[in-house]
């Protein structure tokens, strides 16, 4: 299996194509400021100004939902297609932007698959976490231990959403059978090695919380002193190095996180055999995995009535295994 820093290399592509998606929204977003600035200007006011900055973060907002939502996620998508295959096979393949957006097109058929896909995934990961960590509920006698617990179940959250990208790539792994059911398969995976998954995928992201802070404050003080000379407000220079900062770790920084810990799912995937009656389980404490799992019945029986067996098996109760 290539190691993780190998694959992060090999796939820089996938780095600068997400770089130049950042970059465009901060050119539009700089656009749309300049603008509202010449605008503020004309009217020469102060409440003005204000309006219009309003104006321009909920603009920012809707520019960034867009290209984030359908080109970021499939460029994504197909980032974790040949970090898959990279895993699996050892092999990067040439000109492969352009192999893994065939990848996602044959495996989802069209983008709305892959993002019903996505969001049933990231719905049941994030239910099936507030259904494992319960811990903390057991020192609750312990003065200040609730802040604590909330510090460390939001440090969990922002690692759990690289955790679904990792299911969503084990679609990539199982092409042989439909991508609702491999993706089903792909949560009972984490739920049978969260710990060790959620563990190693919440070391990476403490660095990478270090790593964007870091990014921010040095282009602040950049973007600061060129506002500065310009005689703008400094609050932009910050507003606009938080955009930077995002453009820059969407790029790379989640990128490194994301070859990070589907190396580590991919370390044990392969090798687990998935426990049929953790379906049952699952489907009971996450809606949307129940949801997610209907539509991989529908996959394979074309139906989803009640006499299908609840446990992830075709009806022979011999739970589906990993080649």
């Amino acid at each position: 299996m290539m190691q993780a820093k190998d694959i992060y290399m090999k796939t820089m592509p996938f780095c600068w194509a997400k770089l130049m998606l950042g970059a465009l929204m901060v050119i539009i977003s700089a656009a749309i400021l300049a603008v509202l600035m010449g605008l503020a200007w004309l009217f020469g006011s102060s409440g003005v100004t204000g309006i219009l900055l309003l104006v321009w973060l909920a603009a920012t907002g809707v520019v960034r939902f867009l290209l984030m939502q359908y080109v970021g996620y499939l460029l994504k998508a197909g980032h974790i297609a040949v970090i898959t295959e990279a895993v699996v096979t050892g092999q990067v393949p040439d000109n492969q932007v352009a192999y893994g957006k065939r990848l996602v097109t044959e495996r989802f058929t069209s983008a709305n698959v892959y993002f019903a896909v996505d969001k049933l995934v990231a719905g049941a990961v994030k239910e099936l976490q507030r259904y494992l960590q319960k811990a903390g509920n057991a020192f609750d006698f312990i003065p200040g231990i609730e802040s604590l617990v909330k510090v460390g179940q939001l440090f969990i959250d922002i690692s759990v959403g690289y955790i679904d990208e990792c299911c969503l790539g084990y679609t990539f792994y199982k092409r042989d059978q439909g991508a609702f059911k491999s993706a089903a398969d792909g949560v009972v995976i984490y739920a049978q090695n969260w710990k060790k998954l959620l563990g190693d995928a919440a070391k990476t992201t403490l660095m990478v919380i270090g790593l964007l802070l870091a990014i921010t404050l040095v282009v602040f003080v950049i973007l600061g002193l060129l506002a500065k000379l310009l005689g703008l407000p400094g609050y932009l220079a910050f507003l606009l190095a938080c955009l930077v900062a995002l453009a820059v770790k969407f790029a790379f920084i989640d990128s490194y996180i994301l070859v990070k810990t589907m190396v580590s799912y991919m370390e044990v995937a392969p090798s687990t055999v998935l426990e049929a009656d953790l379906y049952g389980t699952l489907c009971a404490a996450s809606s949307k995995f129940q949801e997610l799992y209907e539509k991989g019945k529908e996959e394979i029986f074309g139906s989803t009535s009640a006499d299908i067996p609840a446990d992830g098996t075709d009806g022979t109760n011999t739970p589906p295994v990993s080649p």
